[in-house]
């Protein structure tokens, strides 16, 4: 069957995470994207760990799916080509610092009047309007400033940074809705639009329930470490040979836990009854929890809690989570041949279409790889796209 988006053409005028981990998701749905690169290549070529020259792990991660050209768009002649790839694409996403696209001239106005049927996707860390609009955003800075890392780690611990970049992963994800929002509008009405996101916003819509909770107490909510300020227990605790997590999200999972756990003495007592009972009685609920888990192995409480219907796990290495027979039953990770890097794994996008996993497509990208075939395609001959190279306006 054809991918939902075939035939949608993407430009992706983005860096780093939040824009081309949107752009490879249109791809594996389906669409086409060119990834529009600086001569010296998106910044996350060279983070390590590499596969090879310019394949660094992040941009091997968000890259997939998609053609590159390398355009200096500080020439008059790169953003020539920029405007001719607009003419005929769909989508455009940028990600570049508030005011840049405007001097370049491929903002949304100036690439909208080529072609009205243009959905215009721009990405910035604190928004385009406002006192921030012009700070430079990187997810750990929107941790810092938005208040997350303030509520993460333990108490007694320094300041803990979310290691799996939650603000950038979701900033794309937000991107994506907004655009695929606009593409249906397009097909009912004819008219397109734009969309903005930014690092900003997505963190404080992360922050919805925090927020909340700070209105209602009017407090600092404390670090939690793996537990969770509203419900208890809910956290990790030491078994007899190392930790494991409990999710007592409701009083008949905590009835159904004391069965489990040889508690049922305390199953009813007026301070754990109920779970508001258990948070203003934590300390002496996680002494309970706690002496009865220390008493057998990770393993005998996972079968014995899991068969009782009690969600938990063990915490796992990410060995331990690749090794795990429901991952490979998934499907959700890639196995596919890179032309420079050799074999490679990836992630798919964990979203399934009429009940199948997602298939790897194009691999991602060398810098540069497929400048010669975008600009024939677009209508630039050998001899131009020679000139270009000689300019040093592509590479």
């Amino acid at each position: 069957m054809p991918k939902p988006l075939k035939g949608v053409r993407v430009l992706d005028l983005t860096k780093v995470l939040a824009g081309p981990l949107c752009c490879q998701y249109l791809g594996e749905m389906g669409a086409e994207v060119i990834k529009v690169e600086p001569l010296g290549g998106d910044e996350t070529r060279g983070w390590p760990p590499f596969r090879g020259p310019g394949l660094g792990a992040v941009f091997l991660s968000a890259n997939r799916n998609k053609r590159s050209i390398a355009v200096d768009l500080k020439t008059q002649a790169g953003r020539d080509i920029v405007h001719r790839l607009a003419e005929r694409a769909d989508i455009a996403i940028e990600s570049f610092g508030t005011g840049v696209v405007e001097r370049l001239g491929i903002d949304a106005q100036t690439l909208r009047q080529l072609n009205p049927r243009l959905i215009y996707c721009s990405i910035s860390g604190f928004g385009r309007t406002g006192p921030m609009r012009d700070a430079p955003g990187y997810d750990v800075i929107l941790q810092a400033f938005c208040g997350v890392m303030a509520l993460t780690g333990d108490a007694a611990g320094g300041h803990i940074r979310s290691p799996i970049s939650p603000i950038d992963q979701m900033t794309g994800t937000h991107a994506l809705s907004g655009i695929l929002a606009l593409l249906y509008q397009r097909a009912m009405t004819g008219k397109a639009g734009t969309v903005n996101v930014s690092l900003y916003d997505t963190a404080m819509g992360l922050l919805g329930y925090n927020l909340q909770t700070y209105w209602e107490k009017g407090v600092q909510p404390p670090k939690c470490g793996s537990s969770h300020e509203a419900l208890c227990p809910y956290q990790a605790f030491e078994a007899q040979d190392g930790p494991i997590m409990i999710g007592v999200a409701n009083d008949h999972l905590w009835r159904k836990f004391c069965a489990a756990a040889g508690l049922e003495a305390i199953v009813d007592h007026p301070h754990f009854r109920s779970n508001a009972d258990r948070v203003r009685n934590r300390s002496a609920t996680l002494v309970h929890v706690q002496t009865a888990l220390a008493a057998r192995t990770v393993a005998h409480w996972h079968e014995a809690l899991s068969r009782a219907g009690i969600p938990c796990s063990p915490i796992n290495s990410l060995a331990q989570l690749l090794a795990h027979p429901h991952t490979a039953a998934s499907g959700i990770v890639l196995d596919y041949e890179h032309p420079t890097g050799g074999r490679l794994k990836g992630i798919g996008q964990p979203v399934r279409f009429d009940g199948e996993p997602a298939q790897p497509g194009l691999p991602p990208p060398d810098l540069g790889a497929h400048t010669d075939a975008v600009l024939a395609e677009i209508g630039f001959s050998a001899a131009d796209i020679a000139s270009l190279r000689d300019e040093r306006a592509v590479a």
